[in-house]
């Protein structure tokens, strides 16, 4: 273990380097042309070859010392469309869109383990897959698995990590079980009747509708569903009405189901299926009809168990102590999902708080940071982790995919 943290101590500058590199030139999902590029070239000046995947999508191949199981190490790629507000040198060049969840980090650390991993396939025996993955915020996962990501060689079992500015810096956050959120995107209109807001019984108000429904699908998460299964309803978008004395025809509101548990009209909850249910009711009593769309984004991050136990020993050989290892749990969603729900895998929470570096400040914030500190530690997670992995998995076998075939959901 000292020969590698010398090594990963050595490509800190490089680390950072790459890292800022990325966070001056953000590509949006499916975008991230030089960002491919720039990850090809690096992978392919240590030996390997590449392939693309889902348009940006880079993946390649590291051998070990002879046949074994596949471990996949992932990173995401795609930035967001946020104007930078952080004074600094490498602040973004793209205007309008700025790497504000981490993923420049993502991916510099990866390809520093990559490289690091390289010089040390005599270590394990099996396969190591390098992948980056493009527009994680809207499934890119899920784009890579159709297109046969997790075959040829077939994965065995998959590891990621994410920067966490909730999680302080010197702490790593692993969990076993669900982890993040499933996520389900609503967008509804609701109809009703024009008129003047001075003569309102001569209209039907969709206003109104749209008041009493905020209210009362909340009632899903209180009365309908255990406490104790997290379920959280939100509207972030409402648009209705061009003047304060029109009732308008229609009213369009916007939001997010979230859920840590499987969800889906099968399901005991059925968390979604009861808001479609409420909302129709509610725009029937106010005489109004309603028109639902639901887009399925996520489904729930579950942490395997025997994964997660590997990462929590191998985080406290990293960190040197187990009292950096804490659980984290999050309502937030993450594609990494679509990996862990066909192969046993670990999401890991790498903080990156430090208030005296100004980088506590949430994710998709415009004035997002991290703290660079904590890069070296990330990268020997994944390094570390693959070769714990290898080391825990007895006569050449993996982790046991499910019977679901890769590319079905």
């Amino acid at each position: 273990m000292q020969q590698i943290s010398e090594q990963i101590e050595a490509c800190r500058d490089e680390l950072i380097a790459l890292r800022r590199d990325f966070h001056r030139h953000p590509e949006l999902g499916f975008e991230e042309h030089r960002t491919a590029r720039t990850i090809e070239a690096y992978l392919q000046d240590l030996g390997m070859r590449t392939q693309r995947f889902a348009k940006t999508g880079v993946v390649a191949l590291l051998e070990g010392s002879g046949p074994g199981p596949v471990l996949m190490l992932r990173a995401d790629m795609d930035a967001l469309p946020v104007t930078e507000e952080n004074e600094v040198e490498y602040r973004s060049r793209n205007p309008g869109v700025m790497h504000a969840c981490g993923h420049d980090a993502h991916m510099a650390m990866l390809l520093v383990a990559a490289k690091i991993l390289s010089q040390h396939t005599d270590a394990f025996a099996g396969t190591i897959k390098f992948v980056f993955q493009p527009n994680e915020e809207i499934a890119g996962a899920l784009c890579m698995i159709e297109e046969g990501v997790l075959d040829s060689p077939m994965v065995d079992a998959v590891m990621g990590l994410h920067v966490w500015t909730p999680v302080p810096s010197g702490r790593i956050g692993i969990t076993a079980g669900p982890v993040m959120g499933g996520l389900d995107v609503f967008k509804m209109t609701i109809f009703g009747k024009g008129g003047h807001t001075g003569v309102p019984e001569d209209a039907v108000d969709p206003i109104a509708a749209a008041a009493n429904l905020i209210q009362t699908v909340q009632m899903i998460q209180t009365r309908e569903i255990s406490n104790l299964k997290s379920t959280i309803i939100m509207f972030g978008r409402i648009c209705g009405g061009t003047k304060s004395n029109i009732i308008p025809d229609q009213v369009e509101l916007e939001g997010s189901i979230r859920f840590l548990y499987k969800g889906g009209p099968d399901s005991e909850e059925q968390p979604t299926e009861r808001f479609v249910r409420i909302a129709e009711q509610v725009c029937r009593t106010h005489r109004c009809t309603c028109n639902i769309e639901i887009v399925h984004e996520n489904v729930p991050l579950i942490n395997d168990l025997r994964m997660a136990t590997i990462a929590r020993k191998t985080a406290a050989d990293v960190f040197g102590h187990q009292a950096a290892v804490i659980d984290n749990v999050t309502m937030a969603s993450e594609d990494f999902s679509e990996f862990s729900e066909r192969v046993p895998g670990v999401f890991m929470f790498l903080g990156t708080g430090n208030a005296q570096k100004g980088t506590t400040v949430s994710h998709h914030n415009p004035r997002f940071d991290i703290d660079e500190d904590v890069l070296p530690n990330g990268v020997a997670m994944h390094v570390h982790g693959a070769l714990n992995y290898f080391n825990a998995t007895d006569n050449g076998k993996g982790g046991e995919r499910t019977a679901q075939h890769s590319s079905d959901r």
